[in-house]
């Protein structure tokens, strides 16, 4: 999630992401033994995903060289920079607004119902509280409470169909 984002990294990574035309979606750390993976999601300000190849491996070299300059990862690490692709991350509000009405992945902080995980539709979000219809009814889920959140692509005929 965004507002998970070490301080000190989003310090360094975002006036760079923001330079070069894009924001900042989120930046995960998968931990352990080193090498550990960076990865950096960026989009474009209209949040359409259309972040091009040429873009992320620009944007990898500046910020690789910044993390390394400012040491801010204490570990061997391997850096990726994407568009948020097919499995789209939602960690700001915006994402969530823009996601109402399409199919969601929901992880919680703390149980619901005595659950933490939800799939469903997203159905609104209204006050920061995520309104989500999943199979057995309606769950509310506070914005501060989401640890993870991925809206799920619906594949279609026409996403297989022979292009003319």
């Amino acid at each position: 999630m965004y507002r998970d984002i070490p301080e000190e990294i989003r310090a360094l990574v975002e006036p760079i992401v923001r330079d070069h035309g894009f924001e900042l979606v989120d930046v995960d750390q998968r931990r352990g033994r080193a090498p550990w993976a960076v990865r950096v999601i960026v989009d474009t300000e209209s949040g359409d995903g259309r972040v091009g190849v040429d873009a992320c491996a620009r944007l990898s070299r500046e910020i690789g060289t910044h993390l390394d300059a400012g040491d801010v990862i204490p570990s061997r690490y391997n850096l990726e920079v994407s568009s948020p692709g097919l499995d789209r991350v939602l960690s700001r509000e915006k994402d969530f607004q823009a996601a109402i009405g399409s199919r969601i992945k929901l992880d919680t902080r703390t149980p619901i119902d005595g659950r933490k995980r939800f799939t469903g539709v997203l159905v609104s979000f209204v006050g920061d509280v995520a309104c989500l219809e999943v199979d057995d009814g309606e769950v509310e889920v506070p914005f501060a409470d989401v640890s993870r959140a991925n809206r799920i692509y619906e594949f279609t005929r026409d996403d297989f169909a022979a292009q003319a």
